[in-house]
């Protein structure tokens, strides 16, 4: 599904992806860590297209396409969705208008016609009850006042509506008690299928008790230096990343 090979990347000319290769197919979860500063939230970025990046060298092989030149917009309608660490607000704009637009623009993207309200209404309450939302807060305004747990909660909600092939989960567990932390991750485990595929980017283990991986992935100073299974993540948990930059350096 997603291929990455030699990924190079910068942003305002400081290097910060230094040769990133990274297979994840259809029905996998894959669990990227790494210390404050190693390229994480980079590498979600530079994947799902934003624009600020510069990728300098290397390709991003989407289901058999190289999606560098596309927009962000583009690589959305293909299927790759973003979670972001700090969501945006928009006063005045609900959660629920938010995502009726956001799913209209993407049927139009593939020649579709709008989805018919009664669809619409339909898909969204099945959505809200698959992840335990209550109704009333799909109408207030997206983000604005949302508690930290709510805004990833809403996040995971527009993960649900939009139905992506590649999910990619930046922080998502960031500023989360473990309340939070177990609906959220309940949310993304529902919505995994074998069609579809999760990278999750994380600090910490605790997450990868919720949502388990199939792999993990050390990154450290823009490369990924060590992959393995979900026991590599309690291994860095005990640990730190100090042995890795230790193992990486010697």
């Amino acid at each position: 599904m997603l291929k990455i090979n030699n990924l190079h990347a910068s942003v305002e000319d400081k290097g910060i992806l230094k040769g990133i290769n990274l297979e994840v197919k259809a029905g996998e979860v894959h669990a990227i860590m790494g210390p404050n500063g190693s390229g994480k939230s980079t590498l979600a970025s530079v994947i799902a297209g934003k624009e600020e990046y510069e990728v300098t060298d290397g390709s991003i092989i989407f289901e058999g396409e190289d999606i560098e030149e596309l927009a962000a917009e583009e690589r959305a309608h293909k299927g790759v969705f973003l979670s972001f660490q700090y969501p945006v607000e928009i006063p005045g704009v609900s959660v629920t208008n938010f995502i009726k637009t956001a799913i209209n623009e993407s049927r139009k993207a593939k020649g579709l016609e709008d989805m018919p309200a009664k669809d619409m209404l339909k898909l969204i309450r099945d959505k809200a009850d698959l992840l335990e939302m209550d109704r009333k807060f799909l109408s207030r305004s997206l983000n604005e006042g949302f508690s930290g747990g709510e805004k990833k909660r809403n996040e995971i909600f527009q993960m649900a509506m939009l139905e992506p092939k590649l999910a990619i989960l930046d922080e998502t567990d960031s500023g989360l008690d473990i309340d939070a932390l177990r609906i959220v991750a309940n949310g993304v485990n529902k919505l995994k299928s074998k069609d579809n595929a999760v990278v999750v980017i994380t600090h910490y283990q605790r997450l990868l008790d919720y949502i388990v991986p199939d792999f993990v992935h050390v990154l450290y100073n823009g490369k990924i230096v060590k992959s393995g299974g979900k026991e590599l993540a309690h291994e860095l948990e005990e640990k730190g990343y100090d042995w890795i930059k230790e193992e990486v350096n010697a």
